[in-house]
């Protein structure tokens, strides 16, 4: 998946799995982050119990925008 795939989904969140070939991280890392210091992953995310949604708008901005 490219941050052009990302762009092109329709929903307005995203999962741990569909951003962690971007970043270059595991789904597992990804969730863990979010869980341990949110801060820390650099872009907005929400927790819901073990569920982690990440705004596809700011993640999009934090990885530079569209190229």
């Amino acid at each position: 998946m490219t941050l052009s795939d990302i762009a092109s989904i329709e929903k307005a969140f995203l999962t741990p799995a569909q951003i962690a070939p971007i970043i270059g991280a595991s789904p597992e890392w990804i969730r863990w982050q979010a869980h341990q210091d949110q801060s820390k992953l650099g872009f907005p995310v929400i927790v819901m119990r073990s569920r982690v949604k990440i705004p596809k708008e700011p993640f999009i901005k934090f990885m530079g925008g569209m190229k």
